[in-house]
């Protein structure tokens, strides 16, 4: 592994393919142009619209982003997350939120986020993911790489599940993808902090690319896409704006966090 530049980018996404794809390259390019050689795009970051229209265009969807993504990771030579987007499953009727892993050699890692977000919000708001997405029924795999180090994948609600954070560093996970379309009501409140929770009892980098903003009626994102240190340092946030955060991921700074507080080494339950 060596020291690279790694960028979160923030969305701000539609109902609108077209438009969102357009945007996601921007930043991509925006991204590389700055150093970076690992990017994470948010949940959602190909279509962002009502639940029924996702069913609908479900195979479109998933074919668009997917060849995006391989797209995008072959013109830049760079590795990139597709943070989650719908794919059909089956004759189920339903979709799985898949997050999409690719390196410029078409190398790939596929996550189907198992935890889904049902709840009733105080702000008024009612989510039903389980409505439309079935939930992926395995842990996340860690995608090995000798120049980036191991990186572990989960999507948005998962950052509230510390046991699937502790499979991923148990899988010797270097960097953690938080890939999300945080709800601007509880985002204030728990995103920055969850985030640096999983950073810190894992001694692992967070990349955390977000969603931002109004995508449609009162569907509201928290934005400050983030990378955060294996000590919980926030290294860059992008603030409530589309735009990137962009870090270095040093090899030396993992080294040294896990030799000063070598919490996984004195794990008594496992």
């Amino acid at each position: 592994m060596k020291s690279y530049l790694a960028a979160a980018v923030q969305m701000n996404s539609q109902p609108d393919i077209e438009r969102n794809l357009a945007q996601a390259e921007e930043l991509i390019d925006l991204a590389v142009r700055r150093g970076a050689e690992l990017i994470g795009l948010p949940e959602n970051f190909s279509f962002l619209g009502e639940e029924g229209e996702k069913l609908a265009r479900s195979v479109e969807l998933a074919e668009r982003t997917e060849q995006f993504v391989r797209t995008m990771a072959r013109r830049f030579q760079v590795t990139i997350l597709g943070g989650g987007f719908p794919v059909p499953v089956g004759e189920s009727g339903l979709v799985a939120n898949t997050a999409l892993l690719v390196d410029p050699n078409g190398g790939e890692l596929r996550y189907e986020k198992v935890h889904l977000f049902d709840v009733d919000l105080p702000d008024g708001n009612t989510y039903r993911e389980s409505a439309t997405v079935r939930a992926g029924s395995k842990l996340p795999a860690v995608y090995p790489s000798e120049e980036l180090g191991n990186l572990g994948l989960s999507v948005c609600y998962d950052v509230r599940f510390p046991e699937l954070y502790r499979h991923l560093s148990k899988q010797g996970a270097d960097v953690l993808f938080v890939p999300a379309a945080f709800t601007a009501f509880t985002g204030k409140d728990h995103w920055q902090v969850l985030l640096q929770a999983r950073a810190i009892e894992n001694t692992c980098y967070a990349i955390a690319p977000a969603q931002t903003g109004l995508h449609y009626g009162r569907r509201q994102s928290h934005g400050h896409a983030v990378i955060v240190d294996p000590w919980g340092v926030i290294l860059a946030d992008a603030g409530d704006g589309v735009g990137i955060a962009v870090a270095e991921i040093s090899p030396n700074r993992l080294e040294q966090v896990r030799r000063q507080m070598p919490c996984l080494q004195h794990r008594v339950f496992s």
